[in-house]
C-alpha cells in the first residue's frame, strides 16, 4: 500500500502502579523534566498517521491537568475504567464518533516512555495490510522457569516461540472494540488487547522492537528509563 493508514492512539492511564511504591502514580513520576505519561504520549503524536490520541484517566485525576499534552487539540481526556480493559472499551467508545470501523487503534502502555519512532513505524508499516493486526513484542532469551506460591521452581517452560508483549498493540477500532467487550460480557478481564482478540478466535501478528521500549514496574526501572531515554534524545 502507499502512504499510513489512519491512526489513533490510546494510553490507558487511570492505574495506581501500587508495585512503584510512593503516593505518586507511575505514569506522572518524572524522566527528563517530563513525567512518564507524557513521554508516552509524545511517542505516538508524534508518527505522521495517528489522527488523535485518546487518554484514559481516573476521573478524580487532579495530575492530568498538569499534562504537557493535557491542552493539546489532538489529546482527548477520557474516564478510565477499574481495570485496564475497561479503561480502553471507554476510549475506543469515545473515539466512535471520530474513527471509522476500519481505522487503526494503537494502544500504547502510560508506563512505557522509552518508544522510538523506528518501533512504531515498523508497527504501523507491518501491519497496514495485515488481517487482524498485531503487537510489538521481543522473543523471549531467557531459560523460563514456572514456581509454586512459595517459590520452588516446579519445572523449566520451554521457551521456543515465546515472546515478551510490549505495546504498542495494533488493531481495527472496531473489531477491537467488539472483541473487548465480549470478554467483559463473559466475565473476563484481559490484561492486554491481544488477549480479547485471542479469545475471538483471532491471530495477531507478532512484530518484534526494541527491548529498551520498557514498561515501569519496579522503583529500579525508573533510572533505566532515564538512561534509555537520554541515549533515545541522544543526551547521553
Amino acid at each position: 500500500m502507499t502512504g499510513h493508514p489512519r491512526c489513533w492512539g490510546i494510553v490507558p492511564a487511570a492505574g495506581r502502579g501500587l508495585r512503584m511504591g510512593g503516593e505518586v502514580p507511575k505514569q506522572y513520576l518524572l524522566l527528563h523534566g517530563r513525567s512518564v505519561l507524557d513521554h508516552a504520549i509524545a511517542a505516538l503524536l508524534g508518527h505522521a498517521a495517528v489522527r488523535a490520541v485518546a487518554v484514559a484517566v481516573a476521573p478524580e485525576d487532579a495530575r492530568w491537568r498538569a499534562s504537557a499534552h493535557a491542552g493539546d487539540p489532538r489529546v482527548r481526556w477520557v474516564a478510565g475504567g477499574a481495570e485496564r480493559c475497561h479503561s480502553v472499551l471507554n476510549a475506543l467508545d469515545a473515539l466512535t464518533d471520530e474513527a471509522a470501523a476500519d481505522d487503526w487503534v494503537l494502544v500504547h502502555d502510560a508506563a512505557r516512555p522509552c518508544l522510538c519512532a523506528e518501533d512504531l513505524e515498523r508497527l504501523v508499516a507491518a501491519l497496514a495490510d495485515h488481517p487482524v493486526g498485531g503487537l510489538l513484542g521481543v522473543p523471549v532469551k531467557d531459560t523460563m522457569k514456572r514456581c509454586a506460591a512459595d517459590g520452588t521452581v516446579t519445572d523449566t517452560v520451554e521457551r521456543a516461540g515465546l515472546w515478551h508483549a510490549y505495546t504498542p498493540q495494533m488493531f481495527r477500532h472496531a473489531a477491537l472494540r467488539g472483541a473487548l467487550r465480549a470478554a467483559l460480557a463473559a466475565g473476563m478481564l484481559v490484561t492486554d488487547e491481544s488477549a480479547a482478540m485471542e479469545r475471538a478466535g483471532l491471530a495477531p501478528r507478532l512484530v518484534e522492537g526494541s527491548p529498551d521500549n520498557i514498561k515501569l514496574t519496579r522503583p529500579e526501572d525508573l533510572p533505566l528509563a532515564a538512561f534509555l531515554l537520554g541515549r533515545l534524545h541522544g543526551e547521553t
